[in-house]
């Protein structure tokens, strides 16, 4: 399945040639057939001679109605661009062209129309300026078909024509986490909600959970058609409605998209590589009310030229945009920017990072995707391959456990935990010190082994770390009797290796801080201006001979910090 749109200046006959190609007249609006003009979206589909079929979208030629023109060309896979005969090429037929291509279409077929209304030299003249006006564009080398709707002149080589670029374009590729943005609502008679639009980047089933978003609403798909048939699935790249329950028709709008939650990241702000259009009097800086164009949304965005204060005409750059509400956005994603304030196009581009770390003064995203996924993993160093996923669409295979981490911190974190326990020798390093990742990569050494929570090279066991007055001192808590078999030494060697702890005189097993800081969350969830020491003594059940020392060993921990007579929370509270 191929969709291609229609493109061109007002009047240029774009949706008599749906209408000649299809037999379905695409302005659905009982305005657009009174005015002879398409004010906002139409859709069409036919078989071509090969036997496949093909969906067609429709657009406004119209200046005032660019922003329904927009919401027409993402996710399409070609475009017809219509040019009359006679008047030739026109200002929104300039205009469209340049959408296509910021809009990243890379395949397409002119139409000459309405060569009934001409002689065979004014049509000839029309396509020779198309050529020299298309020169650098993806239309460079593209067929130039002339058509009379009236006459049916030239319809069989344009199905021909549409053939050969369905063979040229590539189709939509099943991601395995679908996206459908909208681009019409309605509400049939006893039917609930349908939403129409362009699936992309997986399939979809009836029975499927989604979400609306931005709205965070969870919908259930009732039905599924495509192309006027009822279906239980439907794959990428089709132009499909969907029958949702769980939402009013009401509540949904263009631009709105349908995702599965757990598999998209919802963003406000987004690092793109940008071209200002080569046409504009003027540099693109942050000054302006912008709008982002993307799928078949618009939405107002604020501007931030990265590494330069502006982008002159035809030059590419990078700029960071603040959404105005979340979008489940991909890196890769093709968008427009409009200026309201000028009414213009002033250029476009592709979404690079969807989740930027770094400040608008330090962010530099690159051109290249692989190398951007690459970039995204350094700035985090470590993180979770389904999320990676969210942010990039991209499937890397973990490094470690569940994680992709990036190779000069996964040398560096080796080489910290390798002398971590090279240090300790025989007493072993305590892995409850040691957070989630570490621990997860601990397990990828052959050389170390882990006995009773402690990780020491193999063939190096300690006995001291099976002494049973250890088991004592750990089931005593936070209130355990004062060692009377172990020696001094022994303890120091103990508390070296991250099994006991001491303060104030008293010894307590590593065990009790977790009990102690539990119970510190708990006191700070219902004191969050502090808790007393006489709160924390109940809350553990002890006497303030045993909760004076722990409540220090938390402070010198940073897991509670000492605020007069209160304890307040620590940087290191939650994940201690």
């Amino acid at each position: 399945m191929r969709i291609f749109a229609t493109a061109g200046h007002v009047d240029h006959g774009k949706s008599s040639l749906v209408t000649a190609l299809t037999g379905t007249n695409p302005d659905r609006w009982r305005e657009e057939r009174e005015r002879g003009m398409t004010i906002d979206l139409g859709f069409a589909h036919f078989t071509l001679p090969s036997g496949r079929e093909v969906s067609l979208i429709d657009v406004p030629g119209h200046i005032r109605f660019i922003n329904n023109m927009l919401a027409g060309v993402g996710g399409i896979h070609g475009a017809i661009l219509v040019v009359d005969a006679h008047e030739g090429w026109m200002p929104q037929t300039e205009e469209h062209l340049r959408i296509l291509e910021l809009a990243g279409t890379r395949h397409g077929v002119v139409v000459v129309s309405r060569i009934d209304l001409v002689d065979d030299d004014e049509a000839e003249l029309t396509a020779l300026d198309i050529r020299e006006r298309a020169s650098g564009t993806f239309l460079a080398e593209a067929s130039i078909v002339k058509v009379s709707t009236v006459r049916g002149d030239g319809l069989d080589d344009l199905r021909r024509e549409l053939d050969l670029m369905m063979d040229a374009s590539p189709g939509s590729i099943d991601h395995g986490r679908p996206r459908l943005f909208v681009d019409r609502v309605f509400a049939p008679k006893g039917s609930g909600t349908v939403v129409t639009g362009t699936l992309t980047d997986g399939s979809l089933s009836v029975g499927d959970t989604m979400t609306v978003q931005p709205l965070g609403r969870e919908v259930r798909v009732r039905g599924i058609q495509t192309h006027g048939r009822v279906v239980e699935s439907i794959e990428p790249g089709h132009r499909v409605a969907l029958n949702l329950s769980g939402i009013e028709h009401a509540e949904v709008r263009r631009g709105h998209a349908v995702v599965r939650a757990d598999e998209w990241h919802s963003t406000t702000v987004v690092d793109t590589s940008f071209t200002a259009l080569a046409s504009l009097d003027h540099d693109v800086t942050r000054r302006g009310a912008y709008t982002m164009h993307v799928g078949s949304d618009e939405m107002p965005v604020r501007l931030r030229v990265l590494g330069d204060e502006s982008i002159r005409p035809g030059s590419l750059g990078f700029i960071r945009l603040h959404l105005a509400e979340p979008r489940p956005l991909l890196m890769g994603d093709r968008f427009v920017i409009r200026e309201s304030g000028r009414d213009e196009t002033v250029g476009g581009g592709v979404i690079r990072d969807v989740a930027p770390l770094l400040t608008a003064s330090r962010a530099r995203p690159l051109h290249d995707d692989d190398a951007n996924v690459d970039r995204i993993v350094a700035e985090r160093g470590w993180i979770d391959a389904i999320e990676l996923r969210r942010l990039t669409g991209s499937s890397r295979t973990p490094t470690v456990a569940r994680w992709v981490v990036d190779p000069v911190v996964l040398k560096a974190t080796t080489e910290w935990l390798r002398s971590r326990i090279a240090a300790v020798g025989t007493d072993g390093l305590n892995v409850s010190v040691l957070d989630e990742r570490e621990r997860a990569l601990l397990a990828t050494f052959t050389d170390i082994q882990v006995t009773n929570g402690f990780a020491r090279a193999k063939g190096a066991d300690d006995p001291l770390l099976s002494h049973p007055e250890i088991g004592t001192i750990r089931a005593g808590g936070c209130a355990p009797a004062a060692p009377t078999v172990l020696t001094n030494p022994e303890l120091r060697r103990l508390q070296k290796a991250g099994v006991l702890f001491e303060r104030d005189g008293e010894w307590f097993h590593i065990d009790a801080l977790e009990t102690a800081r539990i119970a510190a969350a708990g006191l700070l969830a219902a004191h969050p201006n502090g808790f007393t020491m006489s709160q924390f003594r109940e809350a553990l059940g002890v006497t303030r001979k045993h909760a004076v020392p722990i409540a220090t060993e938390l402070d010198a921990r940073g897991i509670t910090r000492r605020r007069g007579d209160v304890r307040i929370a620590g940087p290191r509270l939650t994940g201690a």
